[in-house]
C-alpha cells in the first residue's frame, strides 16, 4: 500500500492557503490543517473531508507548544507549508506597539515556533518547509513597516534554517507572491483607501501551483526562493 504524504498547512480558510490545501487534497494526500480554534477547526474540517486539525493561535506563539500538548500531533510530517499571515497597514509614527506585535507574532514568531515544534517530524521523513513569503519581504513599501519587517524576518528564518537543516536532508522554500486576490488582499485595499479590483491581482491558485511544484520537484534538486508576480 502507498503511503501518502502528509502535509501541515496554516492558513487553509483562505486565499493560497486554501488552494494549496485543496489541490493536495485533491490528489489524495493528508491534510493537517492548524486553525486557530474549535469553530475554525470543524469549518476547515467541513471545507476539506479527511483532513485532521490541530488548534492552535498563531497570534499567541507562547502557547502553542502548550495547546499541541493537549492534542494527538501528526507521527509523519512531510511537509510545513506556512501560509498564514496578517496585515496592518500604517506609518511608522501611527504604529503601536500592539499592532507591531500582532504582525510579527502571526508572520515570524508563529511559524518559528510551529517548525521548531514539528522539526523532529520533517528531519525523520527527510521533508520539506514552505514559507509563503511575500514581495513585501525583498522591498517594503512605505506604510508598509511592521508587515515588511515580519516578512523580511521570515526570510532571514528561512536561510538560516535551510543551512541549519541541510545535513538532515530537509528542504526549506520561500516563495515570494505579488498581490494576490483574497480576503486579506480586499482589507488591504480598504486600509490603502482605494477600490479593489480581484481581476488585476495573481490568482491564489497560480501560486498553489508554484508552491505544489516545489514540493513535487525531484529529491536531486530544491527551491530555494521563487517570486510570483502578476502578469500584464
Amino acid at each position: 500500500m502507498v503511503r501518502m504524504p502528509t502535509h501541515v498547512i496554516t492558513g487553509a480558510g483562505s486565499g493560497i492557503g486554501a488552494a494549496v490545501a485543496g489541490r493536495l487534497s485533491a490528489r489524495g494526500d493528508d491534510l493537517v490543517l492548524l486553525a486557530r480554534d474549535a469553530a475554525r477547526a470543524a469549518e476547515l474540517a467541513g471545507r476539506f473531508p479527511g483532513a485532521r486539525t490541530l488548534v492552535g493561535d498563531l497570534a499567541d506563539p507562547d502557547r502553542l507548544s502548550w495547546a499541541f500538548s493537549h492534542q494527538s500531533q501528526p507521527e509523519r510530517v512531510d511537509t510545513l507549508v506556512h501560509s498564514a499571515g496578517v496585515v496592518d497597514l500604517a506609518p511608522v509614527g501611527d504604529l503601536t506597539p500592539r499592532a507591531w506585535h500582532h504582525q510579527l507574532n502571526v508572520n515570524l514568531v508563529a511559524p518559528a515556533e510551529l517548525t521548531r515544534l514539528l522539526l523532529p517530524q520533517l528531519r525523520a521523513a527527510r521533508g520539506q518547509i514552505v514559507f509563503v513569503n511575500s514581495g513585501s519581504g525583498l522591498n517594503t513599501a512605505p506604510e508598509w513597516s511592521a508587515y515588511g519587517a515580519s516578512k523580511a524576518g521570515l526570510k532571514a528564518l528561512a536561510d538560516a534554517l535551510r543551512g541549519e537543516e541541510r545535513p538532515a536532508g530537509v528542504r526549506v522554500t520561500s516563495v515570494y507572491p505579488g498581490r494576490t486576490r483574497s480576503p486579506m488582499q480586499a482589507r488591504v485595499h480598504q486600509q490603502e483607501g482605494a477600490p479593489y479590483d480581484p481581476g488585476r491581482w495573481i490568482d491564489p491558485e497560480s501560486v498553489a501551483t508554484t508552491v505544489v511544484a516545489a514540493l513535487d520537484l525531484p529529491r536531486d534538486a530544491e527551491i530555494h526562493d521563487v517570486t510570483v508576480r502578476p502578469g500584464q
